[in-house]
């Protein structure tokens, strides 16, 4: 009885033993086993970087167009989506109350006028007759001097005059009273007929009304927004571009602009400005990319895409950018020398859309360079043995 019970121990053992050499032979060719990597090699070809931003269509010169008095909006002449041009009448308020104010003040500036005509009129009078009664005085103070009158009637001429200087002087400051009334009267007619035409809302400027606040019937507050008008030619896109891609970018560079509202369509666009100030939170800066032709129609607030066209090189050396890793301020790739890696330092140029950079130093274009799976890629280490997988 004990013979066979050693002998099926002994046999589990040896089945046990099999079964850790078996999976120490599998770990051995998987996990613990060179790391399988393909071998990509420089090739040349032609690359376009294009550096991608997103944002949304905005206009560089929006108008808020409000009213300057307060009033009842009684016409509205235009909608959302019309073109105006700059004095086109876009909306009137009620002016029956400015209509009648305006005419009360020309009645009044009327009125003013005619005391000026009548206040000269009564100067003129009054400067004739201190002529006549000067020319009385001295001609009787003359005749006293001689004794041919006597000194009480040349005193009496003397009285006159003094009395005909007294009421030029009287007609002089009432024409400058009156002349005066005139010019408030004017003022005043002058400001009348400025709120009667602050009733007409017109365009400031060419461009299309984006929005209407208000229907005829409301009420419009001064300084109330009643319509948004943007002008077409300063429509662009405020894209967001991240740090990492400033460096190549400049204004003047050509663009391609994808609209949400058409996805299958593309706009050929113009790097119109960057901005000088980083979002702190992002990390991106704004760049505004301007239509070329201009847009005929949009909306603004709109999601849109670019893609800047910020350089190109003909039979440039490159690889592909999955091929590269960082080793702290370091930039390479690793370089199969014998089943075995090396990091190899390289310097770097433009980047395409298709994932393909430039190499500008650093390699000969003879090396076979380790290609993985990127989080394998930052796993591997100086002289570790890899596989090549066929």
């Amino acid at each position: 009885m004990q013979a066979p019970t050693k002998l099926k121990i002994r046999k589990k053992h040896l089945l046990a033993l099999a079964g850790i050499l078996t999976l120490g032979f599998i770990l051995r060719l998987t996990i613990l086993g060179p790391t399988k990597v393909q071998t990509v090699r420089v090739v040349k070809r032609d690359l376009a970087a294009q550096v991608y931003g997103n944002g949304t269509v905005e206009a560089k010169v929006v108008v808020n167009i409000a009213s300057k008095i307060t009033g009842r909006l009684a016409e509205v002449a235009v909608d959302q989506g019309d073109t105006v041009k700059r004095g086109q009448m876009l909306a009137k308020l009620d002016d029956t109350e400015l209509q009648a104010q305006a005419r009360q003040a020309g009645a009044t500036a009327e009125k003013a006028a005619a005391a000026v005509a009548l206040e000269q009129a009564n100067l003129q009078k009054a400067t004739a007759n201190l002529l006549l009664a000067e020319k009385n005085s001295k001609r009787f103070s003359a005749l006293a001097a001689k004794e041919l009158v006597s000194i009480q009637e040349a005193e009496q001429y003397e009285t006159a005059f003094l009395v005909a200087r007294e009421e030029a002087a009287r007609a002089a400051a009432a024409l400058t009273a009156a002349g005066r009334e005139k010019a408030a009267t004017a003022a005043a007619l002058a400001a009348s007929r400025s709120r009667l035409s602050d009733g007409l809302i017109l365009a400031p400027e060419d461009g299309i009304i984006i929005r209407r606040e208000l229907e005829p019937g409301a009420t419009v507050t001064a300084g109330l927004p009643i319509f948004l008008l943007a002008d077409p030619e300063t429509v662009w896109i405020k894209a967001n571009v991240d740090e990492s891609q400033l460096k190549p970018l400049a204004p003047g560079q050509s663009a391609t602009i994808t609209l949400r509202s058409a996805p299958g369509e593309k706009f050929p666009g113009q790097v119109a400005r960057l901005a000088w100030e980083s979002d702190r939170v992002t990390e991106e800066l704004e760049v505004n990319v301007a239509f070329t032709p201009l847009l005929e129609r949009f909306r603004l607030g709109e999601q849109a895409e670019v893609l800047i066209a910020a350089g190109a090189r003909k039979d440039a050396p490159s690889i592909p950018s999955t091929a590269l890793v960082n080793r702290g301020k370091q930039r390479g790739v690793w370089v199969v020398d014998n089943s075995r890696i090396r990091f190899q330092e390289v310097s770097t140029g433009i980047e395409d859309s298709s994932g393909m950079i430039e190499i500008t130093a650093g390699l000969t274009g003879n090396e076979a360079i380790a290609l993985t799976a990127p989080e394998k890629m930052s796993l591997l280490r100086d002289g570790q043995k890899v596989r090549i997988r066929k």
